[in-house]
């Protein structure tokens, strides 16, 4: 049997997207990757900053694809990389550009190194696929995403029963900071969000569905406020960071 010798580095071949780049010195970058494999980790890319490097445009924001890593004493570094899809069309629309971004961090906060990240991965890469359907509003897959990353994350609120009573009709008032949805009888008649049915059916979907399907169906403009007003205040109530991505978005949601 042959024995890895002293020094030597131990190759990993891990399934990954670049979440963020930055330059470290004149010709290398450090870029944060979510991997299936170990969740979140650092990595250098040596030379990547160098014009003709195979590692240049490799290790852009939005890459996803195959990445030959290696451990050193200290950090990661990136030999290689298969590149399976780069999203080149996230940059001809600012606004989906910038929603990509914000998504990257959003990864980035809920995940961790050393941890698998099998489903946040495959939902920040279906989520950016789906900022290209045309049919899609920019809104609705940003609302299901953030909804969504939070199941994900363990922070799904209760939205099938009432979580005073357990009934599961008459479902009409999401209550954040229960996080849950109360009946007609239960309602207070103070506190709450009111939902259609129709609002209530679709945070249901977003949580249920398999990941596949998230992004196969859209809603109406009365819905679309109503996600608007759970999904943004539930979200903000459970995260305590600052998303700079949002900053630069010229649109309100």
């Amino acid at each position: 049997m042959q024995q890895r010798k002293r020094g030597e580095h131990v190759k990993e071949r891990v399934t990954g997207m670049v979440l963020s780049a930055a330059t470290i010195g004149e010709y290398d970058k450090r870029v944060v990757l979510l991997t299936k494999e170990r969740g979140r980790i650092s990595a250098f890319a040596r030379g990547a900053r160098r014009p003709r490097s195979p590692l240049s445009a490799a290790t852009e924001p939005f890459t996803f694809g195959e990445f030959f890593i290696y451990r050193g004493r200290d950090s990661y570094s990136i030999e290689q990389v298969e590149v399976e899809n780069y999203f080149p069309e996230l940059r001809q629309n600012l606004e989906h550009l910038y929603l990509a971004l914000y998504f990257c961090e959003v990864a980035d906060y809920f995940t961790r190194e050393g941890m698998t990240a099998k489903h946040e991965l495959n939902l920040l890469y279906l989520s950016l696929r789906a900022l290209s359907v045309p049919s899609l509003p920019e809104e609705l897959v940003r609302y299901i995403y953030e909804f969504r990353m939070l199941a994900i994350a363990g922070e799904a609120p209760r939205i099938f029963e009432c979580i005073r009573c357990g009934k599961t009709e008459n479902l009409h008032h999401f209550y954040v900071g229960d996080a849950g949805i109360v009946c007609d009888e239960c309602h207070d008649g103070k506190t709450g969000i009111l939902l259609s049915e129709t609002a209530i059916y679709t945070l249901q979907r977003i949580l249920s569905s398999p990941l596949q399907k998230l992004y196969t169906f859209s809603v109406s403009e009365a819905v679309l406020f109503q996600l608007k007003e759970v999904v943004s205040r539930y979200f903000k109530a459970h995260t305590d960071r600052v998303f700079h991505s949002l900053d630069m978005l010229d649109i309100e949601f």
